[in-house]
């Protein structure tokens, strides 16, 4: 169950600070006084935009993700039901979170006929769902796609995304760092779900990144994004590799297994790179005496920008800090990493596991 370390509402107000860099926008961004902005031309239209904080015309908000099963996604829904509580003129009409696809495409069919004003969704499996979003999108409805992707732009607004590539070059960047140069390093990769394309592509991210120093992955087993499955990948890992220096473990909700395995083997001799961003690993590296050294940020607070952002499209808003007056198609949240030195920093915005 998800237990915020801060209030849903300061969570989320210190998320958007640490957003640093998280739009992949080529526009510009003014922060400018009024009183010095242009009167005319894009500046003029974007100040005409009005603040997004008034309130706006009532908007119905459908919103369908998978089953709440462990801390991220339960985080995810959390987040979201708590941005929509912000909003006088929203309603978020949130669909029972389900694993199984055809049960969610009925869920998004249901919101179609209901006519809602835009749509949140972050499909169990972006390629199932691609249809039925195309077909909200067909019928004028906005579909905001979170965090696995659909298998074509166009059936979305919007996608707003952690960095998938960028958690894996991040990953790897930090041990690379950490293992100086140390050519014949032994590296072990314990995936999420390997047919999704966001476990590709955080793959591909940290294949490249090691590339750079000289090292490859020399042991990798997937597991399925759950503490079970992660104790199963870990304890097979760490059989088939009898010395390793360093593992990047892809969720850190499958990181409480991969912990579980590391200890019942009796296994020190590397340490562990961790990925979601949860408040169980934060604490693990504040703490100095464990194998998790880092972990890189994969944020929880993807579904609640979905909110956000559907709020605005739905009201004809853009973003205030933007010269341009449409919403842009893509959203890229930041992968940070998180040590030791600036742990304290990322811990408010952790979910637990």
């Amino acid at each position: 169950m998800f237990k915020p370390t801060a209030s849903p509402k300061k969570m989320l107000g210190a998320a958007a600070l640490l957003a640093t860099s998280a739009f992949m926008l080529t526009a510009c961004v003014s922060n400018a006084p009024a009183e010095s902005a242009p009167t005319t031309g894009a500046p003029a239209a974007a100040a005409a935009a009005g603040s997004n904080a008034e309130e706006g015309k009532k908007v119905t908000i459908g919103f369908s993700v998978p089953a709440a099963d462990h801390g991220f996604m339960a985080a995810m829904t959390d987040l979201a039901v708590e941005t929509a509580k912000e909003y006088p003129d929203v309603e978020l009409k949130v669909a029972e979170g389900t694993n199984d696809v055809s049960v969610q495409i009925s869920q998004v069919e249901t919101m179609i006929n209901d006519k809602v004003d835009a749509i949140v969704l972050l499909p169990f499996d972006g390629a199932a769902l691609t249809q039925v979003a195309q077909k909200a999108m067909d019928a004028g409805i906005p579909v905001i796609n979170v965090d696995r992707e659909f298998s074509t732009a166009q059936s979305s607004r919007v996608t707003v995304l952690g960095d998938n590539y960028g958690v894996g070059v991040s990953a790897g960047d930090f041990i690379c760092k950490e293992l100086d140069g140390k050519k014949d390093a032994k590296i072990g990769e314990i995936p999420g779900i390997d047919s999704l394309p966001l476990t590709q592509d955080r793959s591909r991210g940290f294949k490249d990144a090691l590339k750079k120093c000289g090292l490859e992955v020399s042991n990798r087993v997937p597991a399925e994004f759950t503490v079970e499955s992660g104790e199963k990948a870990a304890s097979n890992l760490l059989q088939a590799a009898p010395q390793l220096d360093a593992i990047w473990n892809h969720d850190d909700d499958q990181g409480v297994g991969v912990l579980a395995a590391i200890k019942a083997a009796d296994r020190d001799e590397f340490f562990m790179v961790g990925n979601g961003g949860s408040a169980n690993m934060m604490r693990e590296i504040q703490s100095g005496d464990s194998v998790v050294k880092a972990t890189t940020v994969y944020p929880a607070y993807q579904a609640a920008d979905g909110v956000r952002v559907a709020r605005l499209v739905a009201q004809d808003k853009a973003l205030g800090d933007l010269l341009d007056i449409e919403i842009p198609r893509e959203i890229v949240l930041y992968a940070a990493v998180v040590t030791k030195e600036n742990v304290e920093k990322y811990l408010p915005t952790a979910f637990e596991s």
